[in-house]
């Protein structure tokens, strides 16, 4: 069974209090799904239509794990934080092994 993973672009912050208050619970869902965050930050380049902005990827046992993760209460609630305070890009896509 492939992995599942989380490609997730913050395209714009507009309250960094908010989404400071995301962090922990947002990861804790995370986490407690069975995520592991595998990377996070600024790009070092960026290239054809690229943004610079903060990326982050997660990386799950299967799909199914991955969309569950997202589509689950704890995750959801933890949503809550960045309505009107962040937009991000979210994809969940399949790992190729």
């Amino acid at each position: 069974m492939n992995k599942g993973y989380w490609v997730i672009a913050w395209k714009s912050v507009s309250d960094p209090v908010a989404v400071g208050r995301y962090i922990a619970p947002g990861t804790e869902a995370i986490l407690a799904h069975g995520g592991r965050i595998v990377a996070g930050g600024e790009p070092a380049r960026t290239y054809e239509q690229g943004m610079p902005s903060r990326l982050v990827l997660v990386e799950f046992e299967s799909l199914a794990a991955a969309i569950s993760a997202y589509e689950s209460a704890d995750y959801q609630a933890s949503l809550t934080f960045l309505v009107g305070a962040a937009e991000r890009d979210v994809r969940i896509i399949e790992g190729l092994e």
